[in-house]
């Protein structure tokens, strides 16, 4: 049976729960949902309306900021939201869960800053972690999936102006290297795999209503291991969500795959 899988950040899940309940009503369907930056603790995320609709839910939560959450149709073992590292753990950023024989490692990396700063820095040293923890993730487990915001845009096919995004955080060459010493763990990035020629954007700034021009970044990726890409049927960005002028979107949009089992 095929599973769909689906990278959102919603940027406030509370915020966003109305518009998530219609997309996944009237649009599309969608087994597994990996939020970011829902922005609440772990006791005032909406599990009752995932529920409602069939989901098992797991929160890492953390007030005001950051935070993810998986909700699945599928069942939920193993739960992780400690990961052992000071870097890892400082927010709640991560949390993984296991479905089927696949492993889920749900990511919201740190936005960072110009290049020397606390924020860049921090950036850095949580891109090191994330690596070797994605590493013996990889040596443990045959099926692997990362995926999340990872607030880098890879290649320059992956923003929609050079130019302008030259220098920009979310751009910049150090920041680049280190999503790429990332899938060097042998990671493959489902996207791009599938439409090595395409392309398109997962973020869009508010400011500027440029999801209209669609000038916009693709900083949200689903990662898979190997044998899971010999799967991968499809996988798209879905801008329904993000056209919406009520309920107010997300400035991302949701990433779903699907593969043929997990």
């Amino acid at each position: 049976m095929s599973v769909s899988v689906c990278s959102f950040n919603v940027n406030s899940i509370r915020s966003r729960v109305a518009l998530i309940e219609r997309w996944l009503k009237e649009k599309r369907e969608v087994d597994i949902l990996c939020f970011q930056e829902t922005k609440c603790e772990a006791d005032q995320f909406p599990t009752d309306v995932f529920e409602s609709m069939g989901y098992h839910c797991a929160v890492n939560g953390q007030k005001r900021l950051n935070g993810v959450a998986i909700c699945s149709k599928l069942p939920l073992r193993d739960v992780t939201t400690r990961f052992g590292h000071e870097d890892l753990d400082r927010d709640s950023r991560l949390l993984q869960a296991t479905v089927g024989e696949t492993v889920i490692l749900n990511c919201y990396v740190p936005r960072g800053g110009l290049e020397g700063s606390d924020p860049y820095l921090y950036k850095m040293r949580f891109y090191d972690a994330l690596k070797a923890y994605a590493a013996t993730l990889l040596k443990n487990h045959e099926k692997v999936i990362l995926l999340g915001d990872f607030n880098v845009a890879l290649d320059e096919i992956d923003v929609y102006d050079v130019e302008v995004f030259e220098g920009a955080v979310g751009f910049l060459p150090s920041e680049r290297q280190k999503l790429r010493q990332l899938l060097s763990v042998k990671l493959n990035d489902c996207f791009r795999r599938a439409h090595p020629n395409d392309q398109a954007f997962t973020w869009w700034d508010y400011r500027t209503a440029a999801i209209w021009r669609n000038e916009g970044m693709r900083i949200d990726y689903i990662l898979a291991s190997e044998p899971l890409c010999q799967i991968l049927e499809s996988i798209d960005v879905d801008l329904w969500t993000r056209r919406r002028r009520t309920p107010t979107p997300s400035d991302h949009a949701p990433l779903v795959a699907t593969f043929k089992e997990l």
